[in-house]
C-alpha cells in the first residue's frame, strides 16, 4: 500500500514539474553580421517567448552594452501572439576598436524572475591597409619623422557638403496638387469658351437642308426616267418606283399617309385636299394602271408608260406648294426692282440721241 502510495506521489510530482517547465520563458540571443569593420553596424535581436500575458522588460542601454560596444539604438519591439507570445528587441550597434568581442549575455526580466541569454561574440576588424601606409605609421612609431602626411596614410579629408542630383520623382508629390488645379482650371475655362462661342456663332455643325416635297419628287422623276426601267422590259419595277415617289410626296405635301393606304382611298383623299380635277384625273391614272402591272401582271403599251410619268410631272407641278421668299430676298429683290426705271430712263435717252 505504501508503495502504490510511493508511485502516486511521484507522478504527481512528475506532472507539476512538467507544467511548471511548461510555463517558463525562453530567451536567445543572435547577431548578424557577426563580423563588421571599424565603423560598421551589426543588430542583436534579443528573441523572448513565453505564455501569453507575461509582462516582459528588455535592458535599455544609454551609450555601451559593454565597453568597447556602443549603442546607437534600440528599436520598437516585434510582438507576435498564436499559441505563445514571441517578443523580438533589436539593438543597432557598432565598436571603433579592432578586436574580438565576448558578450556572455543580456538580461531580460519576465514578471518576478530574470532571464539570461546565451552567449554571442563580435568581431571587429581595421580595414585593410596598402604596405606604403604599414611602413609609414611603422616610422611614425619608431619617431623616424615628426610631421605626418596624410597622403602617405591615404587618409582623405571630409569632403564638403554636396547637392543631392535632381530626381523629379521626389518633387512629384509636391507637384501634384498644383498640376491638378491647371487642368481643372483649363477644363473650366475650355467649357465656358465653348459655351460663349456657341451662344455667339450658334451651331457647330451645318444643319441638314430639307427640300420640300416636290423637289425631292421631281428630282425622284428625273432619275426614274434616266434609268430607262420599261424599255428594258421592267415595267413592275418602274411603276412601283414611280408610286413610291408619288406616295411620299403626297405624305409630305398633304400629310396624308399614303405610303400605308391603297390606291382608292389615295385618290379619295387627294381629291378632297386639292381642287386641281386634272391633278387628280392624272394621278389616278398612274395608280390604276400601276396596280394592274403589279398585281394583275398587266404589260402596258409604250404610250401609257409615257403617259404616266407626264401625268407624274403634272400632278406635282400643279400641286406643289410654292416657297415664300425670305425677307432678304425680299429686299434683294427690291433693290434690284428699284433701278429699273434709271436703267429705262437711260435707254430712252440714248434712244432719243
Amino acid at each position: 500500500m505504501l508503495k502504490q502510495k510511493n508511485i502516486l506521489l511521484f507522478a504527481l510530482l512528475c506532472c507539476l514539474g512538467l507544467s511548471l517547465s511548461a510555463q517558463k520563458s525562453t530567451v536567445r540571443a543572435t547577431i548578424q553580421p557577426s563580423d563588421i569593420l571599424i565603423g560598421e553596424q551589426a543588430i542583436i535581436n534579443v528573441e523572448v517567448i513565453s505564455p501569453k500575458g507575461r509582462d516582459i522588460i528588455f535592458p535599455v542601454y544609454q551609450d555601451t552594452l559593454m565597453k568597447g560596444i556602443e549603442v546607437l539604438q534600440m528599436l520598437k519591439p516585434d510582438t507576435v501572439l498564436n499559441e505563445v507570445m514571441t517578443i523580438n528587441q533589436k539593438y543597432v550597434v557598432t565598436s571603433f576598436d579592432s578586436t574580438l568581442y565576448h558578450i556572455p549575455y543580456i538580461e531580460v526580466i519576465d514578471g518576478i524572475d530574470t532571464l539570461r541569454t546565451n552567449d554571442f561574440g563580435l568581431k571587429v576588424s581595421a580595414p585593410q591597409l596598402s604596405d606604403s601606409t604599414l611602413a609609414y605609421l611603422e616610422a611614425l612609431k619608431n619617431n623616424q619623422t615628426d610631421s605626418i602626411d596624410f597622403e602617405k596614410l591615404q587618409i582623405s579629408d571630409i569632403k564638403a557638403i554636396q547637392s543631392p542630383p535632381f530626381v523629379w520623382q521626389d518633387y512629384l508629390e509636391y507637384l501634384l496638387i498644383p498640376i491638378l488645379i491647371v487642368l481643372a482650371l483649363a477644363v473650366i475655362a475650355l467649357i465656358a469658351f465653348l459655351i460663349m462661342r456657341k451662344k455667339k456663332k450658334g451651331y457647330y455643325f451645318t444643319p441638314k437642308i430639307i427640300l420640300p416635297p416636290h423637289v425631292v419628287a421631281l428630282e425622284g422623276l428625273d432619275k426614274l426616267k434616266a434609268s430607262k426601267m420599261w424599255q428594258k422590259g421592267q415595267e413592275k419595277e418602274y411603276y412601283t418606283e414611280l408610286t413610291d415617289i408619288l406616295r411620299q410626296y403626297i405624305d409630305g405635301r398633304f400629310n396624308i399617309d399614303a405610303p400605308e393606304m391603297i390606291s382608292e382611298d389615295i385618290i379619295a383623299t387627294v381629291h378632297l385636299a386639292t381642287d386641281t380635277k386634272s391633278a387628280t384625273d392624272g394621278l389616278a391614272q398612274i395608280l390604276k394602271l400601276a396596280d394592274l402591272v403589279k398585281f394583275a401582271k398587266y404589260t402596258p403599251f409604250a404610250d401609257e408608260n409615257d403617259l404616266s410619268l407626264v401625268n407624274a410631272y403634272l400632278f406635282i407641278n400643279q400641286t406643289k406648294q410654292e416657297e415664300r421668299p425670305t425677307i432678304e430676298e425680299q429686299k434683294e429683290g427690291a433693290s434690284d426692282n428699284s433701278s429699273l426705271p434709271n436703267q429705262t430712263k437711260s435707254t430712252n435717252e440714248q434712244s432719243k440721241s
